[in-house]
């Protein structure tokens, strides 16, 4: 499931049909007040005629690892899925698998994203170098760019092939089949476009829309968000806000503008949800379906002078779950906290089917079920979020529980704690409530050993890096100067290089402020 959405079952009396979508956006957009910015109506279908979970977060904010936890039902930090390159084995066993076991007609169509060995060289290099002592931008600075007219309104083609392909396998397969089936659709969108003008390795930074998209954003509810001085900034936020190339001045127009195209993609995405769920009407199957959407984690979108994900501020970290079908409650909010590593026991209970295995997450059945005959809701009251990716040069660890947002490293004095209680999380209050640091950071501890971990991660960024530079040979120096950061490294080389050395050789570390 996917930067600000996600994931879907159906049911009939003789078997079960589960559907799943999965994207890339912010969570508070699937409820007020954010629902207001941009007309999504086929999320606002599933409000109205499901359930929306209302305080939901991904357990890394960032695709591989947020998807490897889906998938799985296990914390990051189980199965070491450190960055975008390193996630699960490819034998690893998914709740598909196991439907499919049970004897399920399984698709699973666009972005899966979940097992080790993707992405770009760069992205992985700078997860892996994260704590080198240099500061060097990684991304190109954000931008929005308009296309096409008001007729143009496929803009992401290979999303539409995809949900084209969704819509067609329910016409002539699903519809067709005896047996239960199951349906995964992974979208891209909201993510931002890769930015052509700053070469092949470029990274996404470019909100891009319409036209007639741009029609379903109400611009005078586009927010221009707070930003805290440069000066005033937490060190990995410092860091993140530099290597994400916002740094720079911006103008109110621009932030405006970076938002309203991303709220735009929003809604290009909805109506890539509109689709599947026409051709689930069309086969009489829309009554007698689990649909599940959801995302891998949000996007900043210019919160806290960030766009992307790869923080913990919300804009990042939560992402939309609303749940729909036969015997589940309508018109409901739920406000427990949940995450990502839910889905994987909830498919499985709506399934019938026993969990294989030490699971990390709980199933969310019981909140929304209006049968009496399913498990008692043992949930925790806290979630758990963790991340150890490129644009952040420490291992995060955020734990919510209640209105506190508690986000702790395990790198010294040099990182600080943060907790906040305001909505814009712009006051870290960790130094007037000693008392709740305290208590949160025993909780954290006994969820997930984060000092242990952090030594972990580490020391697999230095035998990483070590052994793929070793493999490059005399290419070395060549290879990494065309990276992502090529701009800024190439201004001192050879400082650059001397700097990574250190960093090999020795373990004291740097941080940026």
């Amino acid at each position: 499931m996917k930067s600000r959405f996600r994931s879907p079952p159906l049911f009939i009396y003789q078997y079960l049909v589960f559907m799943c979508l999965c994207l890339f956006q912010d969570g508070r957009l699937s409820f007020d007040p954010g629902s207001k910015v941009v007309r999504l109506p086929y999320i606002n279908y599933l409000r109205e005629l499901g359930s929306t979970f209302l305080n939901t977060y991904t357990n890394s904010p960032i695709c591989c690892p947020s998807r490897a936890a889906m998938w799985s039902g296990q914390f990051v930090h189980l199965s070491q899925s450190w960055n975008n390159y390193k996630c699960l084995d490819a034998n690893s066993t998914t709740w598909m698998d196991l439907l499919e076991r049970k004897g399920y007609c399984t698709k699973m169509l666009g972005k899966l994203d979940y097992t080790s060995g993707s992405h770009s060289v760069s992205n992985r290099v700078e997860a892996w170098t994260r704590d080198v002592r240099f500061l060097l931008r990684q991304e190109g600075r954000p931008v929005s760019q308009l296309v096409g007219n008001m007729s143009t309104r496929r803009i992401m083609e290979k999303d539409w092939k995809n949900t084209d392909k969704a819509a067609q396998w329910i016409r002539q397969t699903a519809a067709m089949s005896k047996k239960p089936f199951a349906l995964y659709l992974g979208l891209n969108l909201p993510h931002p476009y890769r930015t052509e003008s700053l070469g092949p390795t470029a990274g996404g930074s470019t909100f891009r829309s319409s036209p007639y998209w741009l029609t379903k954003v109400s611009s005078e509810l586009v927010s221009v968000p707070k930003w805290l001085p440069m000066a005033a900034m937490h060190p990995v936020d410092y860091y993140s806000t530099f290597t994400k190339n916002c740094s720079s001045d911006f103008t109110e127009e621009e932030i405006k503008s970076v938002r309203t195209f991303y709220y735009a993609m929003c809604a290009e995405a909805d109506a890539m949800l509109g689709q599947v769920i026409s051709a689930l009407r069309e086969k009489g199957l829309l009554d007698n379906t689990v649909l599940i959407f959801t995302a891998d984690h949000g996007e900043l979108a210019m919160e806290h002078r960030q766009f992307y994900k790869m923080s913990m501020f919300e804009g990042s970290s939560r992402v939309p779950l609303l749940i729909m079908g036969p015997g589940l409650k309508s018109g409901l909010q739920v406000h427990q906290l949940v995450s990502l590593v839910d889905l994987h026991p909830t498919v499985l209970e709506i399934a019938g089917i026993s969990a294989v295995g030490n699971l990390s997450g709980h199933s969310v059945l019981p909140l929304i079920s209006t049968s009496r005959n399913v498990s008692k809701n043992e949930h925790p009251e806290w979630v758990l979020s963790e991340y150890h990716g490129c644009n952040a040069n420490a291992s995060t660890y955020m734990l919510r529980v209640g209105h506190w947002k508690y986000i702790a490293y395990a790198d010294g004095i040099s990182v600080p704690p943060q907790l906040f209680m305001d909505k814009d999380e712009l006051h870290n209050v960790v130094l007037r409530f000693p008392d709740v640091q305290a208590q949160l950071d025993k909780l954290l501890r006994s969820i997930v050993d984060y000092p242990k971990v952090s030594s972990a991660v580490h020391l697999y960024n230095k035998n990483e890096f070590a052994a793929w530079r070793d493999s490059l040979g005399r290419n070395y120096s060549e290879v990494i100067a065309n990276l992502r950061w090529h701009m800024d490294w190439q201004k001192d080389i050879l400082a650059n290089e001397k700097a990574i050395d250190t960093w090999l050789h020795h373990s004291s570390r740097t941080f940026y402020n």
